[in-house]
């Protein structure tokens, strides 16, 4: 049952209270696949990337990366975890054509590593994020569904599947509920996944890219009664995004509470996120541990790291991003909130390849906090994904630095760089941009307006030199704003002196 009138989120807030939690998968950068030796490369032609392992033929058996277990173990430290002194693989049967086996060796009962936790900071305040497991598998393949209108298996006349990902390690990160965080669930959950693929990829075991799949995250929210048991939980399966991940949150607390408002009640089930319109349908009944019909991989011994191992993992961890936060902080001078206001956009390792490509944390803030996260938010994608590189923010800012673009210029020159004509220094160059430096063309410019407003120059000439506004404001008229300002101001005063 549900109604087409949807409550406001403060409606929600008023009557319910969201639980959510957060089941992540992050696919390994590793060099070959989880259990054979077929390469992982992104974007190679179909099905070029499969052998009978990752097939599934019979007779073919697996072998453990090593590498892969080693990638979860720093990952498992990282996120505060206890590692396992003794655990094994298990199979995990269920029917996908995208599963060349018919099940998918993961990890059940015995995962590799468990109750850690990660801590992210919303509006100031410090939540806590329990981690249930983290334990290794093997990808899927990937279904294409084509000849329908929303990529989707309804509508489609075909589908295809490329098996290149089928086997490729990947690594599941399954938070503990979350409760008591009301009004912030959907900055929490987005925060988190901020943060952990923040942490991964500081590990250097992924690239995390979540437009390309290589970082996905199923997204889990109910609703309940305060002071009621907690309610029935759907989970939003494979979003690709940090705006998603906060939007289908935002969602479901909607959809459900009109569901519940109609005396309706929810439905255990995996759903999928419209990215067009921020809205969540429901895809299939979810299933229980016991569908899955797990038991032990008979064909794979147990794995039992070594204590020294572990301990030798833990002590060459890099500096974890809360740590390199705090550092970055100290050092451009930062207060809590300006810090904060970075981290909320996302765009700390981005200002910081920007300072090491020459610019000053001033400069590089202004750049990616004003003009570049406007263009984000108002196109709806990650600060990374806006169009600009740090090194072309960088030398945008270094032509400021010269005197050879104004800031007004120099946003033109933005402008060409987001719409992908090339480098900043080309752009001005093309469009002809460059501050003019020109003393004859400004001095021209400046006779110009002091003819157009002799009352003006009376007033300068009498010592009043706030009015040289009015003629610096006619010289960048007439120069196209392609003048320095403060070189008009001084050499209009000396035009004018006595």
């Amino acid at each position: 049952m549900s109604t087409s009138v949807l409550p406001t989120y403060d409606e929600v807030l008023e009557r319910y209270e969201p639980v959510i939690g957060l089941e992540t998968h992050v696919e390994l950068g590793t060099a070959t696949k989880m259990f054979c030796g077929c390469p992982t490369v992104f974007g190679a032609e179909p099905n070029t990337q499969v052998c009978p392992v990752c097939l599934g033929l019979p007779g073919s058996l697996p072998v453990a990366n090593k590498a892969a277990i080693e990638a979860t173990i720093r990952i498992g430290l990282a996120l505060n975890c206890g590692i396992a002194t003794w655990c094994r693989f298990a199979r995990k049967n269920y029917f996908y054509p995208d599963m060349p086996k018919n099940f998918q060796i993961s990890q059940y009962d015995e995962p590799l590593c468990t109750e850690g936790y990660l801590d992210v900071t919303v509006n100031g305040e410090t939540v806590r994020i329990g981690i249930e497991r983290v334990h290794l598998e093997e990808d899927t393949g990937k279904t294409l569904h084509v000849g329908g209108a929303t990529g989707r298996i309804h509508g489609a006349t075909e589908s295809l599947v490329d098996y290149n990902r089928a086997g490729i390690p990947l690594v599941e990160i399954v938070t503990k509920p979350v409760p008591g965080i009301g009004a912030l669930a959907p900055e929490v959950a987005k925060a988190y996944v901020a943060e952990l693929r923040d942490v991964i990829r500081s590990l250097g075991v992924s690239d995390v890219r979540m437009e390309q799949g290589s970082m996905r995250c199923d997204v889990n929210t109910s609703l309940n009664r305060p002071g009621e048991e907690w309610g029935t939980r759907t989970e939003t399966k494979n979003v690709n995004s940090l705006r998603s991940v906060e939007r289908a949150v935002r969602s479901e607390m909607l959809r459900q509470a009109s569901v519940l408002d109609a005396g309706g009640t929810i439905t255990q089930e995996t759903r999928h996120f419209h990215e067009d319109t921020g809205d969540t349908t429901s895809g299939r009944s979810k299933e229980t541990a016991t569908d899955y019909r797990y038991f032990p991989e008979p064909d794979l011994v147990p794995l039992a790291p070594a204590p020294e191992w572990v301990q030798q993992l833990k002590a060459a961890l890099p500096e974890l991003p809360r740590a390199h936060r705090a550092r970055l902080r100290t050092e451009w001078n930062l207060s809590e909130l300006d810090m904060q206001s970075i981290i909320n956009a996302g765009a700390v390792e981005l200002i910081e390849q920007t300072v090491a490509a020459g610019a000053s944390p001033e400069s590089a803030r202004k750049w990616w906090l004003g003009e570049l996260s406007r263009r984000a938010n108002a196109e709806g994608v990650e600060l990374e994904t806006v169009g600009a590189t740090p090194a072309q923010v960088a030398q945008l800012q270094s032509l400021v630095d010269g005197g050879k673009l104004t800031d007004k210029l120099a946003r033109q020159v933005l402008e060409g760089v987001l719409a992908g004509e090339g480098d900043p220094a080309a752009i001005m160059a093309a469009r002809g941009l460059e501050v003019v430096s020109d003393t004859g063309a400004l001095t021209a410019a400046i006779d110009e307006a002091i003819a157009a407003h002799p009352e003006v120059a009376e007033k300068i000439r009498g010592g009043n030199q706030a009015a040289a506004g009015v003629l610096i404001g006619a010289v960048m008229k007439t120069t196209k704003g392609a003048a320095d300002a403060k070189t008009v101001r001084e050499l209009v005063l000396a035009r004018l002196a006595g």
